[in-house]
């Protein structure tokens, strides 16, 4: 089985391509096509050289004629596999393709925007040795291109025809926890942004609000990351950790009224 992805572009591939045209997927026929010529010619073989070894000066003949049997289903044989090697089934962002023939080059085509409706069928052989065939039906009543026998890795190849006719893109992965040190939410809430300027009350070298842990470990740089909550310990219980945002460490810290000046007696 071959198979072949993104802009890996095949030998034999490239003339049947349009200029700028994105490769999908590209397979050959599944090897299970070959079995049974691989099958006849060893079969061929077992039986003339059996018969060859029991001829005699009367059936002498008959061992040629059995040897020259083998060696026509040998030639069929190679025949089969110059064939086999190439047959391709190509899927790209604009068509389906089906390239064939060793002496007379064949390509079979079907635009994307046509397919009305794709399947493909496994039988119990299929579904054990891994290869399918795939039925197309377009707008059109003649169809160049309806079945497409033999394809190996069905499922997969299945998928990623399918997410290229509804053009689904897979989701990115996640991010790392070593991705998000030292950054900062922007005013969106993407990471990323710029890092918020330090606290004009803050003393040389310390901290603006000393309830505050002065480290943090990378759960809480995560957390921090999508919010501006700080974790902070009550003086009343230690052992609880609660989170308060900055606007509000400020509203509790702005509520005093300001020094009382001493009063002058009148």
């Amino acid at each position: 089985m071959a198979f072949m992805r993104s802009t890996e572009v095949p030998a034999g591939l490239a003339p049947i391509l349009l200029p700028g045209e994105k490769l999908v997927t590209a397979v050959r026929a599944h090897w299970g096509k070959l079995a049974e010529p691989v099958a006849t010619t060893l079969l061929g073989l077992i039986a003339a050289v059996w018969v060859d070894s029991n001829v005699t000066k009367a059936t002498q003949a008959l061992g040629t004629i059995f040897w020259w049997l083998f060696f026509a289903l040998l030639a069929r044989l190679l025949w089969c596999l110059l064939d086999w090697s190439h047959n391709w089934f190509v899927a790209t962002d604009k068509r389906l393709l089906l390239r064939y023939g060793l002496i007379s080059h064949k390509v079979a085509m079907m635009p994307l925007l046509k397919v009305t409706d794709m399947s493909y069928v496994r039988s119990i052989p299929g579904q054990f040795l891994g290869y399918g065939k795939f039925v197309l039906e377009s707008a059109g009543q003649d169809q160049a291109l309806r079945e497409v026998k033999w394809v190996p890795n069905p499922d997969q190849t299945y998928r990623d025809i399918c997410a290229e006719i509804f053009h689904i893109v897979p989701p990115p992965g996640d991010e790392d926890f070593e991705e998000l040190d030292g950054e900062f939410p922007d005013d969106t809430g993407q990471p990323g942004g710029p890092t918020p300027p330090a606290s004009p009350i803050a003393p040389s070298g310390g901290s603006a609000y000393p309830d505050v842990h002065r480290t943090h470990n990378p759960i809480q740089d995560r957390l921090d990351s999508y919010s501006r909550a700080v974790p902070i310990q009550r003086p009343s219980d230690r052992s609880e950790t609660v989170y308060e945002s900055d606007d509000l460490k400020r509203r509790r810290r702005g509520a005093d009224t300001g020094p009382i000046w001493p009063r002058s007696d009148d």
